[in-house]
């Protein structure tokens, strides 16, 4: 059942990603889901036990979100409610939107590329030459298709419309409070680690969507870097892109200020990409998104 409904909800977000006539009137969901986890940051995370504040916290708000899927499922709609559910909560329109107006940004100066990739990820943007923004575009888009488009999907393959929304709030409560700052290192370990969890079988499945999709049969490579990533999770599909598309990615890059020596993945591949690359790098999400839904296909025959 979850495979025929999935079907309309990925062609459904292809289509349409995120209509902005809509979100300008609504809040989105996951901003909902955002102001939840805000809510839970604000009112427990201080005093002692900020660690079983960050567990207690983290239940409840997957809890609430588990149930709000399946009340949402009981519904007799004929699954209408979480096919629309499902597509909203799917990002690879919106994914593809953002990683080529990194491109087309280059192509019209090398601010307006920074500026483009500055809304897609957390490091330094201010001095980044045109590689390096090109390299930060694809590895958003690499780590996002898992985060934002696989992880979802299989999710909801295996346990409903619950299942993406307890998938959901923990992705969001990791990237408000899954961090190591002095705030969030205990109270967010929680959240970090159960998007850890969440995510280690569907990021190990996009990174062979990818490689799949694109006739890369050699495995080898993508087991060798992917471990190199400081992320359990992000580095398998960053390996797979950076092999498909031969270019090398992560390396060096600068937080807060500060510089930090990250090892290269697929360090024989090109170190100089551009808006073509960042290009190919959307199509490999179109390929890999194909192939997905090939296989939702298949599932739902069965």
């Amino acid at each position: 059942m979850s495979a025929t409904l999935l079907i309309p909800a990925l062609l459904l977000d292809a289509t349409m990603g995120e209509p902005k006539w809509l979100w300008d009137r609504f809040a989105h969901p996951a901003v909902l889901m955002g102001r939840a986890v805000n809510f839970a940051d604000r009112r427990l995370n201080h005093g002692r036990a900020r660690h079983e504040k960050g567990i207690i916290a983290m239940v409840g708000l997957g809890l609430g979100a588990w149930i709000l899927g399946a009340i949402i499922a009981a519904i007799p709609d004929f699954g209408i409610l979480e096919i629309i559910c499902a597509a909203i909560l799917l990002a690879q329109r919106s994914l593809v939107d953002h990683v080529r107006a990194v491109a087309d940004g280059l192509r019209a100066s090398l601010a307006e590329g920074r500026r483009a990739v500055s809304m897609i990820v957390g490091r330094d943007t201010a001095a980044m030459d045109a590689p390096a923004i090109s390299r930060a575009a694809i590895e958003s888009a690499a780590e996002n298709l898992s985060d934002g488009v696989v992880a979802p999907a299989f999710w909801f393959l295996v346990l409903g419309l619950p299942g993406l929304m307890l998938y959901k709030i923990t992705n969001t409560a990791d990237s408000m409070i899954g961090h190591r700052t002095p705030r969030h290192e205990a109270f967010g370990w929680a959240a970090a680690r159960f998007d850890d969890l969440l995510n280690w079988v569907p990021a190990r499945i996009t990174a062979i969507l990818i490689a799949v999709s694109h006739m890369q049969f050699q495995a080898a490579p993508i087991l060798r870097d992917a471990p190199l990533h400081r992320s359990p999770n992000a580095g398998w599909p960053e390996a797979a892109m950076a092999v498909v598309l031969n270019i090398s990615l992560s390396g060096p890059r600068s937080y807060n200020g500060k510089m930090q020596d990250f090892p290269w993945v697929w360090a024989e591949g090109s170190r100089t990409p551009g808006p073509i690359q960042i290009e190919a790098a959307c199509s490999a999400l179109w390929r890999t998104w194909g192939l997905l839904l090939l296989i939702t296909a298949m599932a739902a025959s069965i």
